[in-house]
């Protein structure tokens, strides 16, 4: 079975920094991949995207120039570095595979991807 794991969430001050990690178990990284965050009452929203085969990652305006999305895969691990976070960065961040190709600029519909994981929660606070 496929798995995804998410880690590296928790609660920080707005301006702090902090690493999501995603290892995916029994599916090798490929095709579209991608993080994305919601808060209750809210559609769940692109955060960050890579048609791994090929290009470079893709990012929300709200998050350009703060994170950079990164892929290991000889750990078959996907990362969300997120720098100078902001309050409105709160939420539940979930990482996604098994995505159908896909092109930039816009960020990919939730519903293009198959597997999902549990989500780790960041939050943005004073």
């Amino acid at each position: 079975r496929v798995t995804l794991a998410e880690s590296g969430g928790g609660s920080v001050q707005p301006g702090g920094s902090l690493m999501l990690s995603c290892v995916v178990s029994g599916y090798s990284i490929s095709n579209t991949m991608a993080w994305f965050r919601q808060v209750p009452g809210k559609e769940r929203e692109g955060v960050a995207s890579i048609y791994t085969g090929g290009g470079e990652p893709s990012y929300a305006d709200s998050v350009k120039g703060r994170f950079t999305l990164s892929h290991n895969s000889a750990n078959n691990t996907l990362y969300l570095r997120m720098n100078d976070l902001k309050p409105e960065d709160t939420g539940m961040y979930y990482c996604a595979a098994g995505g159908e190709f896909w092109v930039g600029p816009h960020q990919p519909s939730p519903g293009i991807f198959h597997f999902w994981g549990q989500g780790t929660q960041v939050t943005v606070s004073s």
